[in-house]
C-alpha cells in the first residue's frame, strides 16, 4: 500500500473542507419570518419586564423614604397629645403636636413640653416666660407680665394674668431653670404655683414645633 499517497490524499481532503467559522461571512444575515416572529416575541417579553423593574424601583424608593421619615420622627421628634385647655387658644385639648429636643436651648416665648415640675406626676405643656437670670413680675391689676422691667406683648393669651398662686413676686429665675405660664391664664397651673415652680432645663422634653392634628389646623405653633 502506498502510505504516502494515502497521506497526501488526506491532506488534500482536509484542505477542501470548508471553514465553517467563516462560511457566509461576506453574505448579509439571512432573514425569514421565523426570526422576525422571535424578535417580536422577545420585544413583548421585554416590555413587561421593564414595567416590573420600574415598579420595583418605585416601591423600593417609597419604602426607603418611609423608613427615613420614621427614623427622623423617632429620633428627632416626639408625637405628644395635649391634655387639657391650659394653653387655649394656642393649643386645645386632644391636639397632637410634634416636639423636638435636638440641641434645644430654652428661649423666651417657646412652647415647651415639661416632663415634670416640683411635684408633677405627668408631662405638661407651657410657654417659657423667662430664663435663668431674668426677673419676672406680675401686675394683677392690669394683667401685665413684666420681665426685667419690660412689659411683655402677649396677644396669644386668654383671660387676665394674675398673681393668685402661692409664689411671691417678683421672682428671679435661677440659672439652668425657666419660668413658665399657660396661655389660658385664669385656669393654668404653672410657675405661679409652688407645685409646679421653676422648671429645670433638663426637665424640658423639647419645643413644640408643629401641630399635626386636627389636620385642618396642621402647621407651625407659635
Amino acid at each position: 500500500m502506498d502510505t504516502r499517497k494515502f497521506s497526501d490524499d488526506n491532506e488534500i481532503s482536509r484542505e477542501n473542507i470548508p471553514d465553517w467559522d467563516t462560511i457566509n461571512s461576506d453574505d448579509d444575515p439571512v432573514e425569514n419570518e421565523e426570526s422576525d416572529q422571535k424578535t417580536k416575541n422577545r420585544s413583548k417579553t421585554e416590555r413587561p419586564s421593564k414595567f416590573i423593574k420600574g415598579l420595583y424601583d418605585w416601591i423600593s424608593a417609597f419604602l426607603f423614604a418611609l423608613v427615613l421619615v420614621f427614623m427622623i420622627i423617632t429620633f428627632c421628634f416626639r408625637l405628644v397629645d395635649v391634655d387639657g385647655s391650659s394653653m387655649y387658644r394656642t393649643l386645645q385639648d386632644e391636639n397632637k403636636v410634634l416636639v423636638t429636643g435636638l440641641n434645644y436651648e430654652p428661649a423666651v416665648g417657646d412652647i415647651v413640653v415639661i416632663s415634670h415640675g416640683v411635684s408633677l406626676d405627668k408631662a405638661i405643656v407651657k410657654r417659657v416666660i423667662a430664663v435663668g437670670g431674668q426677673t419676672v413680675d406680675i401686675n394683677s391689676e392690669t394683667g401685665e407680665v413684666i420681665v426685667d422691667g419690660i412689659v411683655l406683648d402677649e396677644p396669644y393669651i386668654k383671660g387676665k394674668t394674675t398673681a393668685d398662686g402661692d409664689v411671691s413676686f417678683p421672682v428671679t429665675v435661677d440659672e439652668g431653670k425657666v419660668f413658665v405660664l399657660g396661655d389660658n391664664r385664669p385656669i393654668s397651673k404653672d410657675s405661679r404655683f409652688s407645685e409646679v415652680g421653676l422648671i429645670e432645663n433638663e426637665n424640658i422634653i423639647g419645643k413644640v414645633c408643629y401641630r399635626v392634628y386636627p389636620f385642618n389646623e396642621f402647621g407651625t405653633v407659635e
